[in-house]
């Protein structure tokens, strides 16, 4: 399976949102996305494996649970991928960061002159 189709499904996107932040137990992120999207137990475990057979996700038996953790390789090869497309938004992000610069100039002068609020 292609990396955009397996990023494509929501489901699995969260699913990767919720690994970000470390190590997680199968039984945690199946509570989770169960609350979040109304789906069973066995179409999470499905989205998990598709998870780890593409390898966007590891899993590791500790005991009877079952960890899951993101395998950062397949997003580097979309971040690669992405690097030729970055020219259409790096220099806007960059005015923009300007812009936001400017204002906090322009408003620290307003405050230090006596025109705050």
């Amino acid at each position: 399976m292609h990396a955009f189709d397996v990023l494509g499904d929501p489901v699995r996107r969260r699913i990767l949102e919720l690994l970000a932040g470390g190590e997680r137990p199968s039984g945690e992120v199946t509570e989770s996305i169960q609350a979040e999207f109304g789906i069973s137990q066995p179409a999470v475990s499905q989205h998990l494996k598709v998870l780890r057979d593409s390898g966007f996700a590891e899993v590791r038996a500790e005991g009877t649970r079952r960890l899951y953790r993101v395998d950062p390789a397949p997003l580097q090869q979309v971040d690669a991928w992405l690097e030729q497309f970055r020219v259409f938004w790096t220099p806007r992000l960059e005015a923009l960061a300007t812009e936001v610069a400017r204002g906090k100039r322009a408003r620290a002068k307003a405050d230090s002159e006596g025109g705050g609020p």
